[in-house]
């Protein structure tokens, strides 16, 4: 039998890597027993597959050849989402040779087999792990980490595909549906994403997208839909054509969460951009092709201590209203690259320093200022769009995740931008106007408490007084398959817990309750209730104003539905 070094583990984990669904949105491990909402939240990679390059450490405990390949697909499928590629920690601990050598095998078995407070879920004890795996695992993290291929120019273009040329599509709309009271749902253990009537709340249509759906982002014209999948598979679908279609598609590297299109006046539809986790780096697009035109990387030193980093992942990207510019979140960096997308050729970005570790995040009421999430640092940057500057950087509660965060009027502070956290019960307020409201700006003005920790999403809208968060990763049933809702006139008042997944009325399954989405009009609120791929999920929606359910969408289509993206909200940042 060929035997061979190695090295290196999964062991902080904490409750997230959600890049989206954020982000919560982490593909669930199969198990057999059921798993945690943080062992849900871990993530499963598309790079368990893949063929590696792999090195050998002397120091490394022996261990045969398809014990390491065993050890190489449980690390993606686990644990890859929280500590990195190339296990040098992002919101979980880093995981090098180094340090999981000195740490000694018996330690290591702890962790991985038990768990921790931490966040590190219960490999071992859950039955997810079998004992054999563990011990494979144990010696694995003690290994120099393999490293996937990497993806150049060459190898994107190879990927492309254009499904029907533009001069061949509509050039109007060729059907009666209101696009902009369309949501696009992404299924995503299902690979596809379902476009609902925001009016009559049937299914539309069911389109093939890719591996674990992350996100789905709109052209600034509202005709054209980007849908990215965890694989790095972008499908563009015109909705224009009497039945909506894709007509392009592309592979931008071998993980991603992230796409982006152009919006500054002058550019609508022109360029659309993506983010990959692996390799680092981002691709700009034509935006009704997706023909690849630029691929750059985005290794580099991080923020802080000024150390390189070769693989910051490419996480939340959002298109500046103030300059043909795209803003693309490096995660392990700390850097937001702020990418200049007027002459191609002569690429110009500037960097912006900001805590780490970089993850999600959303304009504030005007569009000016990026309020951007640095999960790990518990701080939120905000990032001036107009001057290409860090105009502040707050501190928050524990791992904050905001999705997009929430926007609305506080009745003492003025204009403020809302994120719940990870880590804590608390939801922050953070003032946003400097000129009206000077004295609130880039401050916290005010913490309140919700139902508990392990929140992905919150949300409000121009026309509600409501805000609405979520908590589909907290390890209470009651509280994980319920939603909090506050009256944003009276936070002294607490929030009311809205029972909605009671009222989806399934069978079995983990229910849990997750981010709350607006239709058009702002008069109803849209959640999604999430369960295995084996079990059945729905969406309910309810009444802003009474709070009342209206609505319960079910269908044997709906398998794990997460994110639900409105196309009139999407295309014009409304949160």
């Amino acid at each position: 039998m060929k035997l061979i070094d190695v090295k290196s583990l999964c062991i902080k984990a904490m409750l997230v890597a959600l890049p989206f669904v954020a982000s919560a949105a982490e593909e669930a491990p199969k198990a057999t027993q059921p798993l945690t909402s943080s062992q849900q939240a871990g993530g499963t990679s598309p790079l368990a597959d893949v063929a590696m390059h792999q090195t050998i450490n002397p120091k490394s405990p022996a261990m045969p050849e398809a014990d390491f390949q065993r050890g190489t697909k449980i690390y993606f499928e686990r644990c890859a989402g929280c500590h990195g590629v190339l296990r040098k920690g992002a919101t979980g601990k880093a995981l090098t040779p180094d340090i999981t050598l000195a740490k000694g095998s018996d330690y290591l078995h702890t962790f991985i087999y038990y768990g921790s407070a931490q966040g590190m879920p219960n490999w071992g004890t859950s039955g997810t792990l079998s004992k054999e795996d563990v011990d494979i695992m144990v010696k694995y993290i003690q290994h120099e980490p393999p490293q996937p291929p990497e993806m150049g120019l060459k190898e994107v273009q190879a990927s492309w595909k254009l499904l029907i040329e533009p001069e061949k599509r509509p050039t109007k709309q060729m059907n009666n549906l209101d696009i902009g009271n369309l949501f696009s749902v992404t299924l995503r253990d299902a690979g596809k994403i379902a476009l609902i009537d925001g009016a009559s709340k049937k299914i539309v249509q069911i389109l093939n997208t890719g591996y674990a759906v992350h996100i789905s982002r709109m052209s600034e014209s509202g005709r054209y839909l980007y849908v990215i999948g965890r694989d790095a598979k972008i499908v563009l679908i015109d909705l224009w054509m009497a039945t909506p279609a894709a007509v392009a598609e592309i592979k931008i590297g071998l993980e991603a969460r992230s796409v982006e299109t152009s919006k500054f006046k002058g550019y609508k539809d022109r360029y659309a951009i993506a983010g990959a986790y692996w390799p680092p780096q981002y691709v700009i697009m034509d935006g009704d092709t997706l023909k690849p035109l630029r691929v750059v990387g985005t290794r580099g030193m991080t923020s802080d201590s000024q150390d390189y980093h070769p693989e910051p992942r490419v996480a939340a990207i959002v298109s500046s209203h103030y300059r043909p510019e795209f803003l693309i979140n490096a995660k392990e960096t700390g850097m937001v690259h702020m990418v200049d997308y007027s002459d191609l050729e002569n690429l110009k970005v500037t960097m912006i320093n900001t805590p780490r570790f970089l993850h999600d995040g959303g304009f504030e009421s005007t569009g000016r200022y990026f309020m951007d999430a640095a999960n790990a640092s518990d701080k939120i940057a905000v990032i001036d769009t107009k001057e290409d500057k860090l105009a502040a950087v707050v501190s928050v509660g524990k791992t904050p995740h905001p999705g997009r965060g929430a926007n609305f009027k506080h009745p003492k502070f003025g204009p403020v931008w809302a994120t719940s956290h990870l880590g804590d019960e608390t939801i922050s307020l953070i003032g946003t106007d400097p000129i009206k409201h000077k004295e609130h700006a880039w401050k916290v003005v005010q913490t309140i408490n919700g139902a508990g920790g392990g929140s992905l999403f919150i949300k409000s809208h121009p026309k509600s007084k409501n805000l609405w968060v979520d908590t589909p990763l907290n390890p209470d049933e009651k509280i994980s398959q319920s939603i909090a809702v506050f009256d944003i006139n009276n936070f002294g008042n607490g929030f009311k817990t809205l029972p909605i997944a009671e009222w989806a009325g399934l069978g079995k399954g983990a229910k849990r309750v997750v981010q709350p989405e607006y239709n058009k009009a702002g008069d109803e609120v849209w959640f999604s209730v999430w369960s295995a791929a084996n079990e059945e999920s729905a969406i309910v929606v309810v009444d802003d104003k009474t709070l009342k359910l209206k609505a319960v969408i079910k269908d044997k289509a709906l398998v794990t539905p997460t994110g639900k993206f409105n196309v009139h909200n999407t295309q014009h940042d409304v949160y």
